[in-house]
């Protein structure tokens, strides 16, 4: 394939923009070369500037779960900013988008809505510290929960890439109420528990992790997290910015059948436009201002468009849940197909997959969090990603991502996706 006019494009814009990108991750610095420009998308397709069709994988990272360009969350947006953008008043789609979602999801009662998932995680641990009255939190490793300075600390996905997980500017003061705990090991969490009795407000952690690759909690583990919590006093909050209105219509909460405390939410929520949002039981929202003294703001938050798109995609969900079905079915049948090819080919791999969330990692060792990810062959995936590239497959250009289905994809798509890495030489 031929990529001219994208590399042209990068090239110009390094000179106004840092990197040439405005999330580093798309910059292509994990796998080498030029990022690809899109121009347009529909379905499971992206249509790049230099004409090339392109099998999606990545889904805008996630929240593209019925394919681009969907017909009812377009016209609904297209619908509501005929009537104008923003106004920084209430809306009544605000209140009918908090409803539908609230209704979908077990153990929350109210809902805010915000503009980012790192908007929604840093608002979701403001408000853990100020109705715990405790500073510190707990982590994990690999897991990210978007770029405030509480969460750079070993985080996932872009900052494993360019290997600053502890990002200058962050300063030591904001970074000694941040504890960091492996994932998948209980015994470390109860040990930072006990060496700081009394100091907790929150343990936040991506309920099945998408930054380190797709990372699968052990049953053990996530029960225990939860009783942890519990016998403490401890807030315990889901990061399902990834895994929300995703895996299920409930999200981890649901699949794992553990209730956190309160929840962030993004991607989905918005249809494709950016929005995040955090849920809690009563007590714990109604400390957020202007009810209670846990202040947080935002002039787009509960922005019209964003919140016309997430009704359109949340109604369509709730409507016909034999999405998340179908999606997990075609996710194993790509799961098999690259298993396959993988061991034909004697090339040592492991492939975490959950409902619609799957990664290929290179290793001969179960990867379970992030030193066991990190152990991956990043020179077998740059091949690899580039191979699939040639031939017409976008995956995520980073070994710590997962990929995200979207329901738009054929199984004419995933035999081409299965066929195309029969090709390449690893």
């Amino acid at each position: 394939m031929i990529y001219q006019r994208s590399s042209a494009l990068f090239t110009e814009a390094k000179k106004y923009i840092p990197g040439g990108v405005n999330s580093p991750v798309r910059a292509f610095k994990a796998v080498g070369g030029d990022p690809i420009f899109v121009k347009k998308a529909k379905g499971a397709y992206l249509y790049d500037e230099d004409g090339n069709k392109l099998i999606d994988y990545i889904a805008s990272w996630g929240p593209l779960i019925l394919g681009h360009a969907h017909e009812p969350v377009i016209n609904a947006v297209v619908e509501k900013a005929q009537n104008g953008t923003s106004f920084g008043m209430p809306t009544e789609i605000e209140t009918e988008l908090a409803k539908l979602a609230i209704s979908m999801v077990p153990n929350m009662d109210k809902i805010r809505f915000v503009n980012s998932g790192t908007e929604a995680c840093m608002s979701a641990v403001r408000l853990a510290r100020g109705f715990t009255g405790k500073d510190k939190i707990i982590k994990f490793a690999g897991c990210y929960h978007g770029h405030s300075d509480s969460f750079l600390i070993q985080a996932g996905s872009g900052a494993v890439t360019f290997g600053s997980p502890n990002s200058p500017g962050v300063t030591q003061g904001t970074a000694k109420d941040t504890l960091l705990a492996d994932y998948n090991d209980l015994a470390g969490v109860k040990e930072l528990v006990q060496a700081n009795k009394g100091e907790l407000a929150a343990i936040i952690i991506e309920p099945i992790a998408g930054n380190m690759g797709c990372i699968v909690p052990t049953e053990a583990f996530m029960k225990g997290l939860r009783e942890l919590c519990t016998q403490e006093g401890i807030l315990l909050i889901f990061d399902e910015v990834m895994t929300g209105f995703r895996l299920a219509k409930g999200g981890a909460q649901e699949v794992l059948n553990i209730k956190a405390d309160i929840v962030t939410y993004g991607k989905v929520i918005g249809g494709g436009l950016p929005v995040g949002a955090f849920a809690a039981r009563t007590e714990i929202m109604d400390f957020l201002a202007p009810d209670g003294p846990v202040y947080q703001a935002g002039t787009l938050s509960g922005n019209p468009l964003a919140m016309s798109a997430g009704l359109a995609m949340l109604t369509e969900l709730n409507n016909n849940p034999e999405v998340f079905e179908s999606l997990a079915k075609k996710a194993e049948y790509l799961h098999k197909g690259i298993a396959e090819v993988l061991t034909g080919k004697k090339i040592a791999h492991q492939i975490n997959r959950y409902g619609s969330m799957i990664s290929v990692h290179f290793t001969d060792e179960p990867v379970v969090d992030f030193a066991s990810s990190a152990k991956g062959n990043n020179e077998t995936f740059k091949k690899y990603f580039h191979g699939m590239l040639e031939r017409g497959v976008y995956l995520p250009p980073s070994a710590f991502e997962s990929y995200f289905l979207n329901d738009a994809l054929s199984y004419e798509d995933l035999d081409a996706t299965i066929n195309a890495l029969k090709e390449i030489d690893l």
